[in-house]
């Protein structure tokens, strides 16, 4: 009789335990996000949403686009073509929204939204020592919520004060440099926003390479787990 009591009792901490860990681990928590290039995913949830789609290999069915800003690499209206059906929904910042055509939503950072049921944040998005994205601009990062997990998507950044306030578990951060972060700049924002899993972007494109993704991965070691996506 002890040994069922105790047994109960561990398998109690147990559960406990994992409820409060998230019950899900790094692997789990993204295996419904796809990497697509660049600054481009594709996040299957409640709906499906698309970043910052550009070169897009195949047509598909968006629920959702977030657009971060107007550069051609990230507001592409010939790749959102490829993805925009009937019902899509498009959330862009004004200066990017006047290329585009259907359901667009403008925003601004500070703006909270609901789209198709989907929660968004928009935070600010621009750089700190350069001149290629300007706070000025009112470029966007969002912040959006899919199968229960807070997603950030910080657009082409670099590692700005606010980070400090963002509330994320899965964090999609610039790492390579010349108009955005580099990879140790953005292990400093990962280590800000806290995130419980953070995945590299902006590389193998337009610059950047897999080496900016694996330097990354070694300064978060042990502090935040890192997931690489392989390029779909």
């Amino acid at each position: 009789m002890k040994k069922v009591v105790l047994l109960v009792l561990l398998l109690s901490i147990l559960f406990i335990y994992s409820a409060h860990a998230g019950g899900k681990d790094g692997k789990e928590m993204t295996e419904n996000i796809h990497w697509l290039g660049h600054d481009t995913f594709k996040i299957i949830g409640e709906k499906v949403i698309f970043t910052d789609p550009f070169k897009l290999r195949q047509r598909d069915t968006a629920d959702i686009i977030l657009i971060t800003h107007e550069h051609y690499d990230h507001c592409s209206p010939e790749d959102i073509k490829k993805i925009q059906g009937t019902g899509t929904v498009i959330v862009a910042p004004p200066d990017c929204a006047g290329k585009l055509s259907g359901d667009v939503k403008k925003v601004k950072p500070g703006d909270k939204i609901t789209v198709n049921g989907i929660d968004i944040e928009v935070v600010p998005s621009y750089n700190t020592n350069k001149q290629f994205h300007t706070k000025d601009r009112n470029w966007v990062g969002y912040i959006f919520t899919v199968n229960g997990q807070r997603i950030y998507i910080a657009g082409d950044t670099d590692h700005i004060p606010e980070m400090k306030t963002f509330k994320a578990d899965i964090a999609l951060l610039p790492v390579s440099g010349t108009y955005v972060m580099t990879a140790e700049e953005a292990v400093i924002a990962a280590l800000d926003i806290k995130p419980k899993v953070a995945i590299p972007m902006h590389y193998n494109s337009i610059v950047g390479t897999e080496k900016d993704a694996k330097r990354f991965e070694e300064g978060l070691k042990g502090k935040v787990e890192v997931i690489i996506l392989k390029e779909e």
